[in-house]
């Protein structure tokens, strides 16, 4: 009874959480738009799926992901091993990132569009190529910034300094890149932070601030995904002037 329970409540959890964004949906359509939806039964089943699949998805992050990433971080901590924890945060960024469906999504979309606007020869094999460059580039992006924040919490260094440094960078960068990356490459910062990397690399923050001594999981332990956010903007930035060249020319 007390699993049931416990299900009953994640999905309650899940469908309040899907709610407001049905009532947002319901009240332009019928108090604006001013039509009845087509299909109804097809949205409602829909609407069904998510739910279920933020239930599930949930309880894989508090089951599973958190746990996992929080005890690695912890035994990586007792080895006292500094460049073990530093590769670890590398390879964890890096390879959540990669694997990241919305990357592989916006990946495609702009490379398609870059060899619309013959930026890139128009062809499978060149769009494949710039595909590939654009993710590996936002991978190794994501992976730095978790290993220099993997540094940060072992250090003990402020946050603010790497946030006032790296967005004034990023001004550097935007005022030499293309026009054509600079949407891609911001965007990039948000698209990297998504279902996969974050579950993980918060776990490995809060478990690494928690495992060394003087550090505090909420002062340290946070931050990781703020890194990983500002990266990527940088080096797609970067690999734009290296495909567009400078100022789009």
């Amino acid at each position: 009874m007390q699993i049931l329970h416990y299900l009953i409540k994640k999905i309650f959890s899940a469908f309040t959480d899907i709610l407001p964004i049905v009532a947002v949906i319901v009240f332009f359509q019928i108090g604006v738009i001013q039509k009845p939806f087509e299909n109804l039964h097809e949205i409602l089943v829909g609407i069904g799926l998510v739910i279920l699949g933020l239930f599930i998805f949930i309880m894989g992050l508090e089951n599973a992901l958190f746990p996992l990433g929080e005890r690695m971080a912890l035994q990586f901590a007792q080895i006292g091993n500094a460049g073990w924890i530093i590769f670890f945060g590398f390879a964890l960024g890096f390879s959540t990132t990669i694997a990241e469906p919305a990357l592989s999504v916006i990946a495609n979309k702009a490379g398609h569009i870059a060899a619309e606007g013959k930026a890139i020869a128009n062809n499978a094999q060149s769009i494949d190529s710039f595909v590939l460059g654009l993710r590996l580039t936002v991978a190794f992006s994501v992976g730095f910034a978790i290993a220099l924040g993997v540094v940060r919490i072992i250090k003990g260094w402020p946050l603010v300094w790497f946030i006032v440094v790296g967005y004034s960078l990023i001004m550097f960068f935007t005022s030499l890149a293309p026009k054509e990356i600079i949407g891609i490459a911001y965007d990039a910062g948000g698209i990297t932070t998504s279902t996969i990397t974050v579950p993980l690399v918060t776990a490995l923050g809060l478990g690494l601030a928690s495992s060394i001594r003087g550090r505090n999981p909420i002062v340290d332990g946070f931050g990781l995904i703020a890194l990983a956010s500002l990266t990527p903007i940088m080096c797609v930035m970067g690999y734009g002037m290296f495909v567009y060249g400078f100022g789009g020319q």
